[in-house]
């Protein structure tokens, strides 16, 4: 398991029942070099264009998170998992890293799978993607938490943690907390969140 330290609050991992995946947040920051900045779209049709990729994001982290779910269940250890949207804004698909990733430690598959997403991504062929792994709130804790980066490449970049606790067959739902992430995916390191 991944600590995740420092992304959760001891207060956002209570055990109370969410009916869905993460809510987004109405902060969006456009990236240096997003299509959306050229001054070419009023205020208006942004605000529609944003409301669409927060859409996308609940149908992929949606999807993704009912995928997920079974391993969050079963006895076995957690391993990282990742999603992509495609470029139609209703396909998901589940990202492969081969037998090469078959045998690699949970941590070094994060890595795997933003480097998959980056260059899937700079190639314009999706819209969206999302990483899924766990972790512990703290290394003495029992609480685990989900943790779902997500990016679109019209502007929505972050990190959703969700505490959860396991009751048989039935995961119990903390509050999920957001972090603002970088972009990464999509656009160059020089065009960060910023």
């Amino acid at each position: 398991m991944i600590s995740v330290k420092g992304l959760v609050t001891a207060a956002a991992m209570t055990a109370t029942l969410v009916t869905s995946t993460p809510v987004f947040s109405d902060s969006i920051t456009l990236p240096a070099n997003s299509p959306l900045k050229d001054g070419q779209v009023s205020e208006e049709e942004l605000a529609g264009i944003l409301a669409a990729a927060q859409t996308q994001l609940i149908r992929l982290t949606d999807e993704a998170t009912k995928a997920y779910r079974g391993q969050l269940t079963d006895a076995r250890p957690n391993m990282p998992s990742a999603w992509m949207l495609m470029k139609d804004g209703t396909t998901v698909k589940r990202i492969s890293l081969g037998e090469q990733g078959a045998e690699v430690p949970a941590s070094a598959r994060i890595y795997m799978y933003r480097a998959a997403i980056k260059a899937i991504a700079q190639g314009g062929e999706i819209n969206a993607a999302a990483i899924l792994y766990t972790g512990r709130v703290s290394p003495d804790s029992e609480v685990e938490a989900l943790v779902i980066e997500h990016e679109h490449r019209l502007g929505v970049s972050a990190n959703k943690v969700i505490g959860f606790t396991v009751e048989g067959e039935d995961l119990r739902w903390a509050e999920p907390v957001s972090q603002s992430k970088p972009f990464e995916w999509f656009y160059d390191q020089e065009s960060k969140k910023g």
